[in-house]
């Protein structure tokens, strides 16, 4: 389902896949190949979301706002594991966000970083650039080599665009 919300109309880049059953709501604006996949949700009813280009959100995943106060901001080259929440926060470019992750409002989220599955970031958690957070409340467990992270967050982004293309055919 892809439906306005009080006059503004979601915004869909050149090359992306929705599923079906997704659905996208409101105030919401996507760059170039994205993926958003099956009961993934978008509600852009009571803020922005704003996503960059090469952004999968998978299946179950929620992407929301705080009305008024913490639109949601999603960089490039950023995965959203499935069943994540990424709530009125900022994630900036090549992350990696686990499976079943929470992510609430003020968070920033640098580039380069992992966040662990399962992982609970509380409200106004900072992740700096080359970290992996893990755990409720989500620590920094370590910092990662630029090698690794890229590779790892690369990895994943490219698999997305490939799955998404079977679905183009």
């Amino acid at each position: 389902m892809i439906k306005a919300v009080r006059g503004k109309e979601p915004i869909i880049g050149e090359d992306c896949f929705i599923a079906e059953n997704a659905t996208i709501v409101g105030d919401v604006s996507m760059g170039k190949q994205c993926s958003v996949w099956f009961n993934a949700v978008l509600r852009g009813d009571v803020h922005f979301i704003k996503m960059g280009d090469k952004v999968n959100v998978q299946d179950g995943a929620v992407i929301h706002c705080t009305y008024l106060k913490s639109p949601t901001t999603i960089g490039n080259n950023v995965s959203i594991g499935h069943n994540a929440l990424v709530h009125g926060c900022t994630v900036h470019d090549n992350v990696l966000i686990g499976m079943g992750s929470i992510i609430m409002d003020d968070c920033i989220v640098e580039s380069n970083s992992i966040i662990a599955a399962g992982a609970v970031l509380t409200k106004g958690t900072h992740v700096p650039s080359g970290s992996i957070f893990a755990g409720m409340p989500a620590k920094k467990i370590k910092d990662i080599s630029p090698e690794l992270s890229s590779s790892e967050i690369n990895r994943i982004a490219e698999a997305y665009t490939m799955y998404s293309s079977w679905f183009k055919e």
